[in-house]
């Protein structure tokens, strides 16, 4: 039977978005996690050289692979061998690959409620069964130990993400190590989703890999790299699932397109051009931080790192996508509904997305100030 999958909503507030663009309307684009900025400029450069001079085909490059192991080696002390290393089409093609090496039609994988939209419809798409874990304020909106160690039966996996989709919320150093541990006393597989690492405003987030080597870990050059349109991502998978992650890569997803690869490699060298970049998401962090509580949103989740803040607006309304699409309509600022990441509670939150000029931050404050302002109070039940 056909696996029934949830429709992402914030794709329709874009499409609407980019239909009022077309219409004249001014709007401004904070529905999505990517970066307004392009490629690091040395990086475009190597593109337009690699276009003037090789045909390229389907490759793998070396050189990428070994820069990536180097960079484990650097930023969290943690040897991996280049062939752990899997290139794959961004992402979302990673998590195809650790879910399908890891577990089996009917695997029950846990995960963070809020969390990322695609982590439920993968597993969804792939008849694997998610275990979703509501985590609030009291969790700081993150997995936890004792939330790992009380599920019964313990489930076969987890997906962590930290920095995480859609709060932003990171899991310090002790939760990180409390969770490795309670994953290896019963038997749960971890993947963990990295792509936010390097966008911090806290120091840097742990990779699981320095609790658990035989972690399954996805990263991106979407994000930090401002490489979203490039679609480059990689998997570090344990050596003893190289050949089934290669089969599977071959079979379905072959290669990342050459000219991203090329692109990449010059990228992990452009640290000056791309701290550039989270220094202006830190300024932009600020500026909502201190507007949206004068707008009344006041109840935020931790925005520790990533480039997000989830807002509870459930004193506004009980229905977020009805009231981003309104915000939209009548601000031109488009935002991401919280029912996306949380079926259950998300019907009460939204998620702005500050990975956009400071300018535009600023405009989008100004439209939005005196909408909020007039926005009627849902009446409290007695």
């Amino acid at each position: 039977m056909t696996a029934q999958i949830d429709p992402f909503h914030a794709i329709a507030i874009s499409r609407l978005a980019h239909r009022l663009a077309v219409e004249g309307r001014s709007v401004i684009h904070m529905e999505f996690g990517q970066p307004s900025t392009g490629a690091p400029a040395a990086a475009i450069a190597a593109a337009h050289h690699v276009l003037d001079t090789d045909g390229m085909g389907y490759w793998e490059s070396p050189g990428l692979k070994a820069r990536i192991a180097q960079h484990y080696r650097d930023a969290y002390e943690v040897e991996i061998d280049p062939e752990q290393l899997i290139l794959t089409c961004g992402a979302s093609p990673a998590l195809v690959l650790a879910l399908s090496c890891l577990f089996a039609p009917g695997a029950r994988v846990a995960l963070a409620r809020p969390g990322y939209v695609a982590y439920r419809n993968t597993l969804k798409a792939l008849h694997m069964q998610p275990v979703e874990l509501h985590c609030g304020e009291a969790e700081r909106f993150q997995v936890t130990a004792r939330a790992i160690e009380a599920l019964e039966p313990a489930p076969d996996g987890l997906i962590l993400a930290s920095p995480a989709n859609p709060t932003g919320t990171i899991i310090d150093a002790d939760e990180m190590r409390a969770i490795a541990a309670v994953c290896q006393r019963r038997g749960i597989r971890i993947i963990s989703d990295e792509i936010y690492h390097g966008l911090s405003y806290i120091g840097p987030a742990r990779s699981a890999l320095q609790d658990t080597p035989d972690a399954l870990v996805i990263n991106s050059f979407s994000k930090y790299f401002s490489m979203a349109g490039w679609r480059l991502g990689w998997l570090v998978v344990p050596t003893d699932l190289i050949d089934a992650a290669r089969a599977r890569m071959g079979n379905m997803l072959l290669t990342p397109p050459s000219l991203a690869q090329h692109a990449g490699l010059v990228a992990f060298d452009c640290r000056e051009e791309l701290e550039a970049h989270v220094a202006t998401y830190a300024r932009n962090r600020d500026l909502l931080l201190a507007a949206l509580p004068a707008m009344g949103l006041r109840r935020i989740a931790p925005p520790d790192g990533a480039f997000y803040i989830y807002a509870d607006i459930g004193h506004l309304t009980d229905d977020s996508l009805e009231f981003c699409t309104r915000l939209l309509q009548e601000t031109g600022v488009a935002t991401a509904p919280g029912i996306d990441f949380d079926p259950i509670d998300g019907h009460r939150f939204m998620r702005f997305s500050f990975a956009v000029s400071t300018d535009r931050v600023e405009d989008a404050i100004a439209r939005m100030e005196p909408w909020f302002a007039r926005q009627p109070r849902l009446a409290v039940p007695a």
